[in-house]
């Protein structure tokens, strides 16, 4: 038995992708937001596991069809503690390994997804973003691990947060291992890369889309 969490923010204008604005409006950060979450929903959707858990904040009629999942609302707080909440709503719906990932690489694949799913041979595993955040967390029995302090108090969106988690599982002594190193979503430049790893998804083509409709640059006097 295995679980695989997304923790979503529904793509409601203004309150998701705000680094993207601007130069985009918030409505396209928006749209950024919802092709992202269902391209990930998708690849969750193909991974065998055998729960398939949304967290979200927001209203679940505001995001992509997601068959096959069970929404829950995520817990109050910061960041670090709707993490903790999502694996302990996880780990009494399923005792099995869980793998927790975001909204923000929709250029991963089911495939992958069970790959980075921790197995016997480690308590947890952990994807770094090229930013300096983590895209994965994963751990292979929740309910034995002390989340609280293993996440509560990391601090969240910074250059450091990966490293910062990492040291957190392994001064507690968890057996860790490491996973691919991914780009997110977080600011403009990020864009070409993300929907270049992956561009046949939707993420790539509202990319694409809101790209052309950017004004052009001013030209530089002489």
């Amino acid at each position: 038995m295995s679980t695989l969490i997304v923790i979503a923010k529904a793509p409601v204008p203004g309150r998701v992708k705000t680094r993207l604005t601007p130069p985009f409006t918030p409505q396209q950060g928006a749209e950024l937001a919802r092709a992202a979450l269902a391209d990930t929903l998708e690849a969750v959707a193909g991974a065998r596991v055998s729960l398939r858990l949304l967290a979200l904040e927001g209203d679940p009629a505001l995001v992509p069809a997601a068959p096959g999942f069970t929404v829950v609302p995520q817990g109050t707080g910061g960041l670090d503690r709707r993490l903790a909440a999502a694996f302990q709503q996880a780990a009494v719906l399923d005792p099995g390994p869980v793998l927790l990932v975001g909204m923000d690489t929709p250029q991963v694949t089911g495939p992958l997804l069970e790959a980075c799913m921790p197995t016997a041979w480690e308590d947890a595993t952990i994807g770094l973003a090229e930013d300096g955040g983590f895209w994965a967390l994963g751990f292979r029995r929740p309910r034995e691990v002390a989340l609280d302090r293993l996440l509560f108090d990391v601090p969240m969106s910074t250059d450091t947060t990966g490293a910062v988690q990492l040291g957190r599982l392994t001064d507690a002594g968890l057996r860790v291992r490491m996973l691919p190193v991914l780009r997110d979503v977080d600011t403009v430049a990020d864009l070409p890369a993300v929907a270049a790893a992956a561009p046949a998804s939707r993420f790539a083509a509202v990319a694409g889309a809101v790209g052309a409709r950017l004004p052009a640059p001013m030209p530089v006097s002489a």
